[in-house]
């Protein structure tokens, strides 16, 4: 059975401005690669976080049932946003432990849903560091973004 990996990444020009998310998914089966997807959007008037967000959520609302997978996300906000602060934040009614409204909610809450459908493992790894599948991610991010851009 070949083991589903997903990597994201959002962009942003400006911040706010445009922005774009970029999703590399492969189906690997002893390191060989079977199947492989791109996806990528993005918005006119929006935040690198929110794109970091939308390319999870893009990567986990695609699959069409339960699935077993490994995310691999540049960015640290998703990845302790998801395995971490959640937690506290539905705990709190969608509140900090600031008590102030958490930020970006609707997609935090997407995600939560989208997720719990699978079984996902969820790893960060730096940003613009040569790491292959990453890079790629990075430039359909920039892709999706390409559009909205003036």
């Amino acid at each position: 059975m070949p083991e589903l990996y997903a990597w994201t990444d959002g962009a942003c020009s400006g911040n706010p401005g445009p922005g774009g998310w970029g999703v590399l998914m492969r189906a690997m089966d002893n390191d060989i690669v079977v199947k492989e997807r791109t996806l990528q959007g993005g918005e006119a008037d929006t935040t690198n976080n929110r794109m970091e967000l939308m390319a999870a959520i893009a990567a986990l609302e695609t699959l069409t049932r339960p699935t077993e997978l490994t995310i691999t996300t540049d960015s640290a906000y998703v990845k302790n946003g998801v395995t971490q602060w959640i937690h506290g934040w539905k705990r709190n009614g969608w509140k900090t432990a600031s008590k102030q409204p958490v930020k970006n909610v609707e997609l935090w809450q997407r995600l939560d849903a989208a997720q719990k459908q699978h079984q996902v493992t969820w790893k960060w790894i730096k940003g613009h560091a040569g790491h292959a599948e990453n890079e790629r991610a990075d430039e359909l991010a920039r892709a999706g973004m390409a559009p909205f851009k003036p």
